[in-house]
């Protein structure tokens, strides 16, 4: 992983009151003290519920990765979190275990031109559990451990691996990422880096509860369809 350098400014306490970063002013005052303090109990609720649902489903999952390939249960990477503090998500392994090293084998059957992000369709590298996984979206479930640690929120900017030398890839660190987001629901499939920064800088100007149920209700509806499935 490519660690990301933040600056002191985007550690100043003052954020949490309001400020501009990389052009994205933020709000200010007891509204957004309120708003993080109720989104922080949703995501807690979100996450233990989520995880009570999903724990007979995570065994059969863990079983089916062990029978299909080699390797682990689970994929750890470090991405960076809020404030760029580094943190190690956890998603189901859908890919075999050398697919790391492979990276640079399939980069030409990536459609976006400039890989800073990686959308390949039926990748070489994906077993055929983690197909099933990715298609049911069930592969990032295990976040919701993520959630209940305070490391991501259920509703913010996707922790991503690469660095983005575009400003606003500073800007989207001042959230905690998220599991789902407004560039998920809003066809992520065949987007380009631009179009996740602009729908991040978007939610972040207009976050509220309001908008982040709309989101995971949004994402429900996009999982039972099996919209902008990989």
């Amino acid at each position: 992983m490519t660690h990301v350098t933040i600056t002191d400014d985007l550690h100043d306490p003052a954020l949490i009151g309001g400020a501009t970063v990389g052009g994205l002013t933020l709000p200010r005052g007891r509204n957004l003290a309120f708003y993080l303090a109720a989104k922080r109990c949703l995501d807690v609720v979100g996450a233990l519920v989520g995880i009570v649902l999903c724990l007979p489903l995570w065994v059969i999952i863990a079983v089916a990765i062990k029978l299909d390939s080699r390797g682990p249960i689970l994929f750890r990477q470090y991405r960076p979190g809020q404030f760029g503090v580094p943190f190690r998500i956890l998603k189901f392994r859908t890919m075999y275990q050398d697919a790391e090293a492979r990276l640079n084998e399939v980069l030409a059957l990536n459609k976006q031109s400039d890989n800073s992000l990686i959308r390949i369709d039926r990748d070489p590298r994906v077993t055929r559990v983690g197909a099933i996984l990715r298609s049911l979206s069930l592969d990032e479930t295990p976040q919701f451990i993520n959630v209940l640690r305070g490391e991501m929120s259920l509703v913010g900017p996707r922790p991503i691996s690469c660095h983005i030398p575009d400003p606003r890839g500073l800007s989207r660190l001042v959230a905690r990422p998220g599991l789902t987001g407004l560039w998920q629901v809003s066809g992520r499939k065949d987007t380009d880096c631009d179009f996740m920064l602009r729908k991040d800088m978007e939610y972040l100007e207009r976050r509220c509860l309001a908008l982040d149920c709309s989101i995971l209700l949004a994402t429900l509806r996009a999982v039972i369809r099996r919209d902008g499935a990989r």
